[in-house]
């Protein structure tokens, strides 16, 4: 499956989804086209398994940022590693965007479980207790702010100016948190 994986991206990123074929994906990979059909159902499922894998590969390193001692460029950090993610691939940035988003919540969903799972008890929010509702914030808004900016291109908004942004909100919310009295 993993040689599948890369020989779709090494295509997607060299001629763009609109060229992209599960005939070209199996010679590239050197495998039957049966063979990629008996692994995923059609193109989108490629796509979805590649956008999947990636937002996997960022979920770890996010909480790899966590579970580290907190810099002081930590919530940045974060931004950047959501913000960048498919900073490297401009051809298929799309493609796999629409493909995560066509996953739905559920796809978002198992990343957060997963990511939960992957810093429990590893990590010191410096007092703060992550509860399901702060988790869920602290995960979703700038997925969900990015999503959103990423489907709005005709805003035209600065990536720079963004992630200063979303910085500050994140950095706003974990600085009232602990003078929340529960």
């Amino acid at each position: 499956m993993e040689v599948i994986l890369d020989a779709t991206l090494q295509l997607l990123e060299a001629h763009g989804p609109e060229k992209l074929t599960t005939n070209h994906i199996a010679a590239r990979a050197g495998v039957s086209v049966g063979t990629i059909y008996q692994y995923f159902r059609d193109k989108n499922d490629l796509l979805a398994a590649l956008a999947d894998r990636r937002a996997g590969a960022v979920r770890d390193s996010i909480a790899e940022l966590v579970i580290s001692p907190p810099g002081a460029n930590a919530v940045r950090a974060i931004v950047q590693a959501l913000t960048r993610s498919f900073e490297d691939l401009p051809r298929g940035r799309g493609a796999l965007l629409e493909a995560m988003q066509r996953g739905g919540e559920g796809a978002l969903q198992r990343h957060h479980q997963a990511f939960l799972a992957a810093i429990e008890g590893k990590t010191d929010l410096g007092g703060i207790e992550l509860t399901p509702e702060r988790a869920f914030i602290l995960t979703h808004a700038p997925i969900s702010l990015l999503r959103a900016a990423a489907a709005e291109p005709e805003l035209g908004l600065d990536p720079a100016r963004l992630e200063d942004e979303l910085v500050r909100l994140l950095e706003a919310y974990l600085v009232a948190l602990p003078s929340q009295s529960r």
